[in-house]
């Protein structure tokens, strides 16, 4: 996977095949907040250059109390997950707390100062009201392909696991100090930006590049990355790129999704995924499954599912793909989250048993746990 810190225009060629093929990386965005978790901390810019991490590894993200860790490609799940868990424990050293949710549970409408970078300033612009409601944060996994036919069969495959991703990774039921009735309320609200949802099916990578240009030149955007889908392939890392799940408290559920991601992309790379389900489908899943989570039934390729089924047979993809890879540990996580609990229902029981103080000192607690 090149350097992220290039500009970012349309690949010419494209990076597939530049690394070893389904290496996995993770893209964290997590909240910047005061000790007890109650308020946001809008301090990313001190926190940054205290943390003094290596080139590429921590940046930015829109919001000037949210930062964004990220991981090198690795060949395991649980190795990328380390290597975040050690930028957590860095970043609270360079003085405060981290809380890992799709958005800030109690946190005030407008309560969102921006990040005052040329990228976020033309996000501004663009977006207007809709930036400032309440800062989102989501989980990234990233799996490299070897060429550009096996990122698209990979990229096809994967949106019709999207509603399994979803409600697994759910996280974030309480916005603006109440129960949005959402296992991912954050799933809502990034619905109104442009170019978020459920992408198109993509006939081979010729196709995407033609939707791709169309997308750029009707926005008026000044690169590909702005063209923000749940799933997106990124020539330009030689990836296929998982965007919007929830951004998660425990880093055992980071891994247990990035090594189910992984697996899924490597099986349906390797038998050349066509385009089968309609987006407006998934779309429809999509929104269930960030309604119901764990309880959701979500559409598969075998047709609905109640998710403890959908996710017992994406495991069996994703295990068989990776056998030998020594990611069984990892998979075992998402079983841990059929038997716990997501997020979402985690933050319920917290604030069933202690109210809103105590969900906010379990995300504060379980984001600063180490794998």
């Amino acid at each position: 996977m090149p350097d992220r810190d290039r500009p970012a225009r349309r690949p010419e060629p494209p990076a597939f095949g530049s690394s070893e093929p389904f290496l996995v990386g993770l893209e964290e965005e997590l909240l910047l907040v005061e000790a007890s978790g109650e308020r946001l901390a809008p301090v990313a810019a001190q926190v940054l250059e205290a943390l003094q991490a290596p080139s590429g590894l921590a940046g930015h993200e829109a919001y000037a109390a949210e930062i964004e860790l990220r991981s090198v490609p690795r060949a395991s799940a649980v190795r990328a997950a380390t290597q975040v868990g050690e930028l957590r424990a860095a970043a609270r050293a360079a003085g405060t707390e981290l809380m890992g949710a799709g958005v800030h549970p109690t946190s005030p409408w407008g309560v969102a100062d921006l990040v005052q970078l040329a990228r976020y300033r033309d996000v501004e612009r663009t977006m207007r009201g809709l930036i400032r409601r309440t800062p989102e944060c989501a989980l990234h996994v990233h799996v490299a392909l070897p060429d550009p036919e096996a990122a698209i069969s990979a990229y096809n495959g994967l949106r019709e696991h999207l509603p399994l991703l979803v409600a697994l990774a759910g996280n974030s039921p309480w916005w603006f100090g109440n129960d949005s009735g959402l296992a991912s309320a954050r799933h809502a609200q990034v619905r109104a930006y442009p170019r978020r949802g459920v992408p198109p099916a993509l006939r081979d990578f010729d196709h995407y590049l033609e939707l791709i240009d169309a997308v750029m030149r009707a926005g008026g955007l000044p690169d590909y990355t702005f063209v923000w889908w749940d799933v997106r392939p990124h020539p330009r890392l030689g990836t296929v790129e998982v965007r919007e799940m929830d951004s998660q408290s425990r880093l055992v559920d980071v891994a247990a999704l990035a090594a189910l991601i992984q697996g899924l992309a490597r099986h349906e790379a390797e038998r050349r995924s066509a385009p089968r389900a309609p987006a407006e489908a998934i779309d429809e899943s999509c929104f269930r499954a960030a309604r119901d989570g764990l309880q959701a039934v979500v559409e598969t390729p075998e047709g609905p599912l109640p998710v403890p089924a959908a996710a017992r047979r994406a495991l069996g993809l994703a295990g068989a793909a990776l056998r030998g890879a020594g990611e069984e540990e990892a998979l075992d996580g998402i079983e841990r989250i059929l038997r716990e609990g997501a997020g979402a229902d985690r933050q319920r029981a917290a604030h069933a048993q202690g109210g809103v103080g105590a969900l906010l000192r379990q995300l504060v607690a379980e984001t600063a746990a180490p794998l």
